[in-house]
């Protein structure tokens, strides 16, 4: 898997889509610009991040460009991840974040917590770090975080799926995009996720983007068939399925559009079908 994942990029770096080394990493007044890093392909990833990096390129990772700033004992470590497209970069920069971060505005959403400012713009995700306590340090931490916002290209809003989720009930911050494996099934892929709290309940919505509704219809007839259901004809329908792994699943799909809901029980298809319909019109 790993191998052609990396092959898949690394056509597409090798085609002169991307151009690893058009990006130019800004100035900081006062402090030394340290270019020591190469720049991190696919291929290469693995030297930097280690562990990490299989998530990284499981969504549409493409290079990486590392800048340290320095004025004397104190450093600020800045890391532009470049990503195949917006969504992804939303995708990656989700895995990462927590609801309990101070969000700022800056790029289409970002955040700060002990020292470090994450953000993401266009296909870009951005890390600022420094380990540095003094204040005059942190704030150019900031002063570099909206230099970097300001250079680099691409839109400034969250990707327009998410507008699709209901509001009652939905947790702040605490959307993501899954690239593979939606609930750990190979055959569920590209999926937002939302999650919900309604008194006690505690529930997930997940909507799965397909081109086109033969291809919706294949990802739910793959997962009727996983569960030991008969599959069904292309068109719309909703279910109530036991799945071995997640235990009761809400599906339904109409035309490309297919949504699923995990975490509440068999008796409460109510809350499922009012959620469905407020996505599925």
């Amino acid at each position: 898997m790993r191998n052609k994942i990396l092959i898949g990029l690394l056509l597409t770096v090798m085609s002169g889509t991307v151009s690893a080394q058009d990006l130019t990493m800004p100035a900081l007044q006062g402090y030394k610009k340290v270019l020591s890093y190469p720049v991190f392909g696919p291929d290469k990833l693995w030297n930097f991040i280690n562990g990490a990096a299989d998530t990284y390129l499981a969504y549409g990772f493409i290079d990486l460009h590392v800048a340290e700033y320095r004025k004397g004992k104190n450093v600020i470590k800045l890391e532009i991840y470049r990503h195949s497209d917006n969504t992804m970069a939303f995708g990656i920069y989700s895995t990462e974040r927590s609801p309990s971060f101070r969000f700022i505005n800056i790029g289409a959403q970002g955040y700060e917590v002990d020292g470090t400012i994450n953000f993401f713009k266009g296909n870009y995700y951005v890390k600022i770090r420094t380990y540095s306590k003094s204040e005059k340090t942190i704030q150019s931490a900031k002063s570099l975080s909206q230099i970097v916002a300001n250079m680099l290209k691409g839109e400034t809003k969250m990707p327009e799926a998410l507008s699709m989720f209901p509001e009652t009930g939905k947790k702040v911050n605490e959307e993501t995009y899954i690239n593979e494996s939606v609930l750990g099934h190979k055959f569920l892929n590209k999926a937002y996720k939302a999650t919900y709290e309604i008194g006690s309940d505690n529930f997930s919505i997940f909507i799965l983007e397909n081109k086109t509704s033969g291809e919706a219809t294949e990802t739910v007839n793959a997962y009727l068939k996983a569960t030991g259901m008969d599959p069904m004809g292309s068109g719309s329908g909703k279910y109530m399925l036991t799945d071995g792994y997640n235990g009761t699943i809400f599906l339904a799909w109409k035309d490309n559009q297919v949504v699923i809901i995990s975490g509440l029980s068999k008796d409460q298809s109510e809350i499922a079908d009012q959620y469905t319909s407020d996505i599925i019109k």
